[in-house]
Order: C-alpha cells, then structure tokens, then sequence
C-alpha cells in the first residue's frame, strides 16, 4: 500500500491536469466565439448607422439641383446602407465651365460630378482616352441604349467611349404665342414648312403688327437646328470645319432673309432667348413664335408663368413636305471626374438618377426636360397635371413621339466649343444685327476657325 502512493498521487496530479487543460480549452473556446460575436455585431452596427458618404456636384443651372435633390433622397430610402449626401454647388455659366477645366487640368478640386453643357464639352474631350479627366460610362449607359435616343448620347462621347449622361432630348420645337395666332386667323398646326412660316409671318405681322418670330444674335439656337434639319453641322464627320458649306449659307441666308428682306423676324431683346430682357418681352405678347429646345419650357415656368394656357408647342417647321421637322439641339451631360475618391458609387447613384425608368420620369416632373428613354414617354405620370402640363397641356409627349427619329447627334470634336463660339459672337451678331452679307462673312468665320483648329 505504501509503495502505491506515489501512483496514486501522480494519477490524482494527472487528473486534475487534464480538468484544468479542458476547462482552459472551454474557456479559451468561449471567449473566441464570444470574441467573434462582438465582432459580427460590430460589424452589423458599423452596417446599419453607416456615415453617409459626401459626393459634391457642380452645375451652372440652379433648376438643375431640382431633380438630383429629388433623387438624393429617393437613393436614401432605398439605399439605406448606402447613404450619399450630395453637396450641390451652382456657378455662373462661364465660371463653372472655367473653373472645372482648371481642376481637371491641374490635377486637384474637381468636384466629384459636373453638368456640362453641350456647347462646352469638347473643351473637355481633348486627346485620347488617358488625357480626358472624365470617367467612361459605357457599362451603364450601353444597357439602355435599344431604348433610348441614342444621339443624345453621342452627343457626349468619343470615339466609342461615353462621358456624359444626357439630361434631355432637348428635341427643338416652336413655341407659338395663341392669343396673337388667333388674332391673325392663323391656327399654328397648320404651318408645316418654312415657307408656310414665312407666309404666316407676313399675315401676323399685317394683321397684328407683331414680328413673326425672334432671332438670336448673338446666340446659336436660330441657326445650329435649322442645319441639324438638314444634315448638316459646324463639324463634318471627318473633323474638319464646314461652318460655309452650301446647307448652311443657304440657311444663314433664309434667317438673314426673314429679319432684313421680308421683316417677319427681329433681332431678339437682350441678344438670346435666355436673356432676362427676353424673357420680359416674349410674356408681354412681343412674338408669335420663339423655336428653341424643349427644355425651353422650364424658361416658360420660371421666366414667363402669365404665359399658361397660351402657348402652343408644334414640331419645327420642315424644309419640304415630309422632311425632319426637329433637331437636338442644347442640353447638359452629367460627368463623374476622374479626381473622385468614390467613382463606383457616383457611378451608380448616377446610373439611378438619370439612367432608370424612376430617374427618367423624374427628369420630367421636377425639370420638365423631355427623359432620354422614350420607353418611358407613355408612362402614366408623364400625363398627370403638374406644372408644365398646366402651362403646354398634356399631348407634350404624344407630339414628341411623332419627331423624335429626326433628332441628329451633332459632332463634338476638340474644335466644336471654338466653332460655336464664333458662330455665335461672330456670326449670327454680324449677319442678324448688322446686316453683314452672308457669304462673306460665314467664309470668314469658318476660315477664322480653321486658323485655329486643333
């Protein structure tokens, strides 16, 4: 017995080693998984109280903010885990276009999204594919292409790859004052082609003293469309200038014609239809008529509202019978730059707001641009009274549908800001306002450009 002792004691020892080692284990086990635990539900609070993520937005229109302030929060509801606060900054047109091209071309300050007019974007597209500070867009935009107006995304592109997220058709129509048509005899629908115009405008101004219609100078929106009608361009397909080709002396002359020959058109107040003095002269019966772009009819609401129930939009007048009678012409692309720290979510909040079906019918109910997707345009909140149904009526849609295969991209190259530029300035304010013969001076310009084309 003596001499079992010391056995017994080591296999007592050993027992209460092997309990301690297995109590270690229990608790070594429980404090891992109670470790793992904390750590998932963590995880899960860092999930559910995240920090909204900031994205800034430059834009030159302040309307503009409407529908992303509108689709902000619509992303935040759906996008709980997500959440974006958009920092929405509105300059002056030149400075905003000035200072982004700035911090695009010095590396720093850009912001994460910009609107870009359409006037302006060449500016932005200069060399090749590793030059443009601009993020491509192909993988959400290519998916909607089949339904949508696909020139108003090339407007936005080059060579294949896609920058910009168009805002509107921007399909161009005639607004025509009613109460002045009426007192003419004339019922608008009736005018097809710009000779009919032209005759129209030779009763309205006997019978009513009125001018027909306005002509900007300086401005681009009365002589760019009328080209884009027929085919033609500032730029030709090839990237060469050919502001005096035959089309366009043949339509400067027509316009020049309408002011100084058969005195149906006047220079417009304040040099262009966007002008305040503009504004102030159209709502107090100044014109029959003013053709511009379809989101022209946010100038009406917030420019002109005494003007409801007195306009009546049509397509634009043809060159013949049968012929286009639309161009698209204007509008803003939204663009992701390069400098943003959060390109995959900018992408796809942009891919939400103005790419969806919900973004699209909103582009309409908040700014009353006409939505790129026409798979959209009989939806039925595009017909429900809101404020611009209330000003044009709700067939909008139904007389958009009937123009839109007219509507022609127009060719953005590296030259195409300085084209227009001069067009503008240049061209239109010496031939509308000063009377300056049309050949030579169009020679002019376009030789002018050529000088100094890239």
């Amino acid at each position: 017995m003596k001499n079992n002792l010391p056995k017994l004691i080591m296999g007592l020892l050993m027992i209460g080693l092997l309990l301690l080692v297995g109590c270690s284990d229990k608790s070594s086990n429980s404090s891992e998984q109670q470790s793992e635990g904390s750590g998932d539900s963590t995880k899960q609070q860092e999930v559910t109280s995240n920090e909204p993520t900031t994205l800034s937005l430059w834009t030159f229109a302040a309307y503009h903010q409407d529908h992303f302030a509108h689709m902000l929060d619509r992303w935040n509801e759906e996008h709980p885990d997500e959440p974006i606060n958009l920092e929405m900054t509105n300059y002056p047109f030149e400075e905003m276009h000035n200072k982004l091209l700035i911090a695009l071309q010095s590396g720093v300050g850009a912001p994460d999204l910009a609107n870009i007019e359409i006037k302006k974007w060449s500016s932005f597209l200069q060399g090749s594919e590793e030059d443009i500070e601009l993020v491509p867009l192909n993988d959400i935009v290519e998916p909607i292409l089949d339904k949508a107006v696909t020139a108003r995304f090339t407007n936005y592109s080059k060579d294949g790859t896609y920058y910009g997220l168009p805002t509107q058709v921007a399909a161009t129509v005639t607004y025509y004052n009613k109460q002045i048509m009426d007192e003419a005899g004339i019922d608008p629908l009736t005018i097809e082609t710009w000779d009919e115009f032209v005759e129209a405008g030779k009763v309205v101004k006997e019978k009513t003293g009125k001018p027909m219609t306005t002509i900007e100078a300086p401005g681009a929106w009365s002589f760019w469309p009328l080209i884009s009608q027929r085919g033609s361009d500032l730029i030709g397909d090839d990237g060469s200038v050919i502001i005096d080709n035959e089309i366009n002396t043949e339509v400067l002359q027509f316009v020049s014609d309408m002011v100084h020959v058969h005195e149906i058109a006047i220079p417009a107040p304040g040099g262009d239809h966007s002008a305040e003095e503009y504004f102030g002269f159209f709502a107090d019966n100044g014109a029959a008529s003013v053709v511009m772009p379809a989101w022209y009819m946010s100038r009406f609401r917030d420019y002109m509202p005494n003007m409801a129930g007195n306009i009546v939009i049509t397509p634009m007048p043809a060159w013949e019978k049968g012929g286009s009678r639309s161009a698209g012409m204007g509008g803003t692309g939204t663009a992701i730059t390069k400098q943003s720290k959060n390109v995959d979510l900018a992408k796809r909040f942009m891919e939400f707001a103005k790419l969806s079906e919900e973004g699209n019918i909103a582009l309409w109910t908040k700014l009353g641009s006409e939505p790129p997707r026409w798979d959209v345009w009989d939806a039925p909140e595009m017909s429900e009274d809101n404020e611009f149904t209330r000003l044009f009526g709700n067939e909008i849609f139904e007389m958009l549908s009937t123009i839109r295969e007219d509507i022609n991209p127009v060719n953005i190259t590296d030259d195409t800001t300085r084209a227009v530029d001069q067009v503008q300035n240049q061209l239109m304010y010496q031939v509308i306002r000063e009377g300056a013969d049309v050949k030579e001076t169009i020679k002019a310009v376009a030789d002018d450009v050529r000088r100094t084309q890239k």
